[in-house]
């Protein structure tokens, strides 16, 4: 009798792990869109991609923490307006020109593992992956450089990577863009474009964000999510209905400190940490 219980035992331990190993059939026209910078990860991504760089002496550290100062007070004025997009624009582009691309793609899987991998937020990466576990396919969708944006999309096992892209030729950074920086409205042409190219009914698609700059791509999809909003998208969250996460707390707010305030789409083009550098090295 022992035997026989232990022999059903251990087989319905064996069917219940098979179970857990069917695969989900995939969900080919649903999929959820994640921002970056403080929804996805804690701060700005650029900010540590250039926090890494400039440990690396590709420019100094009184250049990084003058970038700092200029975007916090940038934020705390608080205007996303055109002439901001531009200037910051003009610095993605003083700043990468003749840098080559290898050696920053190369650098950018190093300073992940650095200074990116722990900043991750766990509630938002449980997020994506409960899309995943559905069948659903998971961009990012963010201002960041392409290829930044790509590198954290392979580290979390999503499905790809939506960002600003920066021509190069031969392997080497022109130092212009190919468009224009992806932020705000840009976010849900691109969205768009993608639902069109993959098959997507952007109805039964989720977007998530903790910008009220976002407000345009949360808008084009069926379900919004803001995560760890600021109190602009708090309050539209709050009008429309929209669910709210938020996975801070005191301390961590407190601890991520200048670098949580960096997440403006205008940042995202700020590998201009080391705009100073280059102006003297060009003097020089």
């Amino acid at each position: 009798m022992a035997g026989e219980a232990s022999a059903q035992a251990a087989s319905t331990a064996a069917e219940q792990d098979q179970a857990e190993r069917v695969e989900v059939p995939p969900d080919l026209t649903a999929a959820a869109f994640f921002d970056v910078d403080n929804t996805m990860m804690m701060g700005a991504s650029i900010f540590h991609f250039a926090r890494g760089l400039a440990a690396r002496k590709y420019f100094t550290s009184s250049d990084l923490a003058e970038f700092a100062w200029q975007q916090v007070k940038y934020r705390i004025i608080g205007k996303e307006s055109s002439g901001g997009i531009a200037a910051a624009r003009e610095h993605t582009l003083s700043f990468v020109q003749g840098r080559s691309l290898d050696k920053l793609l190369e650098l950018g899987e190093e300073i992940y593992d650095e200074l990116m991998a722990d900043k991750i937020w766990a509630g938002t990466r449980a997020l994506a992956d409960m899309h995943l576990q559905a069948g659903q396919r998971v961009w990012l969708v963010t201002a960041t450089p392409q290829e930044l944006a790509q590198i954290i999309a392979r580290r979390l096992g999503l499905t790809g990577a939506l960002g600003t892209v920066a021509e190069h030729e031969g392997g080497v950074l022109t130092g212009r863009l190919v468009g224009e920086l992806l932020h705000g409205k840009a976010k849900a042409h691109a969205v768009r474009a993608l639902a069109a190219r993959e098959g997507l009914d952007l109805r039964r698609c989720t977007a998530y964000s903790d910008s009220a700059n976002d407000v345009p791509m949360l808008s084009v999809v069926g379900t919004a999510v803001a995560v760890n909003p600021d109190t602009g998208l708090r309050d539209i969250a709050r009008q429309r209905g929209w669910e709210i996460r938020d996975f801070r707390t005191g301390r961590k707010a407190a601890k991520i400190g200048v670098p949580s305030v960096l997440g403006a789409g205008a940042v995202a083009g700020a590998l201009a940490a080391g705009i100073a550098y280059r102006r003297r090295e060009r003097s020089a």
